[in-house]
């Protein structure tokens, strides 16, 4: 996608020396646009944890990556399990990270450590290029419902509510909720998106704002508990959210605060949808509430909160009592039965195990 005029991907092998691995740090946004150098298999894991890349498809190419950088060092069976089983442990909740380890796992290991640098880069690069490819196919299969809606409502732009970034910035390239969103605006659809805030670590108001700004969408930042009022007041035409993991059965992990929006639109009669890559689909669990472990991350998260000051300067405050405690559970878990739709790379679907299964017959 474009920043500011230049093309950019969220992850790519320096063209320089081949070898090493940029990113954009994803923590600078929206105040500084900075790309970080990978050079180690502990830095790749480091930039996971640390959120520098977020978003379940990119967290997935980037241990694709990582498990490159750590075969540079040592391409043995051993190094290879070793650093698959560090990368591993970095997030629990997205899918696409243990999908992505596994897969790069299973094409080395055949492969003799001679050559398997070589052909590990080769496989990460396939992995990065399949998930833009199956994102733009999400964006044409989402085009529809955003069209539905605008022939519902002519003479005005479709409002679009989102939650979280699982835009561009989460993948590879085109993003998952937003692709539908960018085809739109190409196709000439006029749009408006509300944006989440996505409390606590702001990735609607920080991440998908600056790219919806970027890219010229007219676009609204809104208190994350604001979505039901406007869904109340006839001001949402459909949702479109992402996800870090779908079961087999169509419940749906994401963001924490989803599972509220998706009550909201329930009641509202507002068609809520996921837009997820197959990669994301866990075909091994079916209950998602039972079953999907979350994350739970630092307290801070919750205790504090980064901005920009009136002088320029990026800082960030304390927003609670000394002494109180704060609990972050990074996720929440949307139950099929409130999901309208999935939108694949293969098409829409029910979030239904046999609307799933339609879509991807193999897995019978």
């Amino acid at each position: 996608m474009q920043i500011d005029g230049r093309a950019y991907r969220t992850i790519w092998v320096d063209p320089d020396d081949g070898w090493s691995v940029r990113i954009i740090d994803q923590t600078r946004l929206p105040w500084a646009l900075e790309i970080v150098r990978l050079t180690d298999a502990a830095q790749a894991a480091h930039a996971i944890r640390a959120m520098l890349v977020r978003g379940a498809p990119l967290i997935g190419a980037t241990a694709a990556y990582g498990l490159c950088l750590g075969l540079r060092a040592d391409p043995s069976d051993a190094a290879l399990e070793a650093t698959a089983t560090l990368l591993a442990a970095t997030r629990p909740t997205a899918v696409n990270l243990r999908w992505a380890l596994d897969r790069m796992a299973a094409r080395l290991r055949p492969v003799a450590p001679a050559a398997r640098v070589a052909a590990a880069y080769r496989e990460a690069a396939r992995i990065a290029d399949e998930d833009v490819a199956q994102n733009q196919a999400i964006g044409r299969h989402g085009l529809d419902l955003i069209a539905r809606a605008a022939r519902a409502a002519p003479g005005r732009a479709v409002n679009v509510l989102t939650h979280c970034n699982a835009g561009w910035l989460a993948t590879v390239d085109w993003g998952t909720a937003t692709a539908p969103i960018y085809v739109a605006q190409a196709t000439g659809i006029p749009l408006h998106v509300w944006v989440d805030e996505t409390r606590p670590r702001n990735q609607g108001a920080s991440l998908t704002a600056y790219e919806l700004g970027k890219a010229g969408i007219a676009h609204t930042v809104i208190a994350d508990n604001a979505g039901g009022h406007l869904m109340q007041h006839g001001q949402v035409d459909l949702a479109i959210v992402g996800a870090d993991r779908v079961t087999r059965a169509g419940d749906v992990a994401n963001k924490i605060g989803t599972y509220l929006k998706a009550l909201a639109a329930k009641d509202t009669g507002v068609p809520f949808f996921v837009a997820v890559p197959s990669s994301t689909i866990d075909w091994t669990i079916a209950d998602g509430v039972a079953d999907i472990p979350i994350e739970n991350r630092a307290a801070s998260e919750v205790a504090e909160i980064t901005g920009r000051a009136a002088d320029g300067t990026v800082r960030t405050v304390r927003v609670i009592p000394e002494g109180s405690t704060a609990a972050n559970p990074a996720f929440d878990v949307t139950p099929a039965r409130l999901v309208s739709g999935l939108i694949t790379e293969r098409g829409c679907c029910a979030a239904t195990e046999a609307g799933l299964r339609a879509l991807f017959p193999e897995r019978l």
